[in-house]
C-alpha cells in the first residue's frame, strides 16, 4: 500500500526481465531485447491511462469551476467540491507518474526513481482523501434520510466544511507518518498496517454500511418518494469507487504485506482502474443531472443545480428561531 510499485529497494536493483522488477539474474546481452519487448505493452497501457487522466483533469476542472464559482454552497456541494479537488490532484500525480515511468524505462534514467517515489506519496495522500470524503458523503446523506428533522433543524451550519477540513488533515497526518516511517525504515510495516486498517476496517465498511442503509431506506419508501438525483449520484459514485479504485489498493497492500514485487506490466494495468474512477465522476454528474437527449446542450450550471436542488430547498425550509 505504501508504494505504487515496490520503491523500498535501491534503484540500482531495478531491471526489466520478462516484465518483472527486481530480478538480478539477468544477462546484460538480453536486457535490451527484454526491455524492448516489455516496453511496448507498458507504453500502450500507460498511453491509455494518460489519455484517461487528461480527460479526467478537464472534467474535474470544470466541476471545480462550476461548484466553486457558479453555484451557491450547500453541504453536499462542499463535499463534492472537495472530492473533485482530491480527484484532480490524484490524476495530476498519475500523469506525472506515468510520464516518469516511461522515461525511466526507456532512457534508463535512475534519477527518475526519486521523482517517482515522491509522486507516489502525493498520489497516496489524494487517494486516501478521496476515500475519506466519499465515506463522509455517504454517511451524511444517510443521516439526512434517516433523521430529516435533525438534518434540517439541528445540524451545524458549517458541519460539511469542518468535516472536510478534518479529513484533509487526517489524510495528511496518516500519509506523512507512513512516509516518514518507511523512508527511515523504522516500523514501516506497522504504520502501513495501521493505514490499511484505517482504510479497510473503518472507512470502507462505514461507506458500504451507510450506502446499504440508504439504499434499503430509499427502496422501502420508493412507492411514496422517487429517488432523487443526488441519491443516485452518490450511490453510483460509491459503486464505481468500490469496483475500480478499491482493487488497486488491495493489490498493492497484499504485495507489500507479502513482501513481493509487482510486475510493471501488471502495475500499469492496475493503474488504469483508479485513473478511470477519478476521471468518471464528472461524467456521472452530467449524465444523471440531465433530463434526456433533448437537453444535451444544457448549461452545466443548470445540470448541477438540478442535482443539488433538493438539498438547497431543504436548507431554505430550515426554520429559524428568533430570541427576543
Amino acid at each position: 500500500m505504501t508504494e505504487l510499485f515496490t520503491a523500498s529497494l535501491p534503484p540500482g536493483h531495478i531491471n526489466l526481465h520478462y516484465c518483472v522488477l527486481f530480478n538480478e539474474s539477468i544477462n546484460d546481452t538480453d536486457l535490451d531485447a527484454d526491455r524492448d519487448r516489455c516496453f511496448i505493452p507498458i507504453l500502450v497501457l500507460s498511453s491509455i491511462s494518460l489519455f484517461i487522466c487528461l480527460v479526467g483533469l478537464v472534467g474535474n476542472g470544470i466541476v471545480l469551476w462550476v461548484l466553486g464559482f457558479c453555484l451557491k454552497k450547500n453541504p453536499f456541494t462542499v463535499y463534492v467540491l472537495n472530492l473533485a479537488i482530491a480527484d484532480f490532484g490524484f490524476l495530476l500525480c498519475m500523469v506525472a507518474f506515468l510520464v516518469a515511468i516511461v522515461v525511466y524505462i526507456h532512457m534508463d534514467f535512475h534519477g527518475g526513481f526519486v521523482i517517482i517515489n515522491a509522486i507516489q506519496w502525493v498520489a497516496l495522500f489524494t487517494y486516501n482523501t478521496g476515500l475519506y470524503l466519499l465515506t463522509a458523503i455517504s454517511v451524511q446523506r444517510c443521516l439526512s434520510v434517516l433523521f430529516p428533522f435533525w438534518h434540517r433543524c439541528h445540524r451545524p451550519e458549517n458541519l460539511s466544511s469542518a468535516v472536510c477540513t478534518l479529513l484533509w488533515v487526517l489524510s495528511i497526518l496518516v500519509t506523512s507518518l507512513e512516509c516518514y516511517f518507511c523512508i527511515t525504515d523504522y516500523e514501516c510495516s506497522k504504520m502501513t498496517i495501521f493505514s490499511c486498517v484505517l482504510s479497510f476496517l473503518v472507512f470502507t465498511p462505514l461507506m458500504i454500511l451507510s450506502s446499504l442503509t440508504l439504499f434499503i431506506k430509499i427502496r422501502c419508501s420508493s412507492q411514496q418518494h422517487q429517488p432523487t438525483k443526488l441519491y443516485v449520484v452518490i450511490m453510483v459514485t460509491i459503486l464505481f469507487f468500490l469496483v475500480f479504485a478499491l482493487p488497486f489498493q488491495v493489490i498493492v497492500m497484499m504485495a507489500f504485506l507479502r513482501e513481493t514485487t509487482i510486475h510493471l506490466f501488471v502495475m500499469s494495468l492496475v493503474i488504469l482502474l483508479p485513473c478511470l474512477n477519478s476521471s468518471i465522476n464528472p461524467f456521472i454528474y452530467v449524465f444523471i443531472g440531465r433530463h434526456g437527449r433533448q437537453q444535451i446542450r444544457e448549461p452545466l450550471r443548470e445540470v448541477f443545480q438540478r442535482i443539488f436542488k433538493e438539498e438547497a430547498e431543504s436548507q431554505e425550509k430550515r426554520p429559524t428561531i428568533h430570541i427576543k
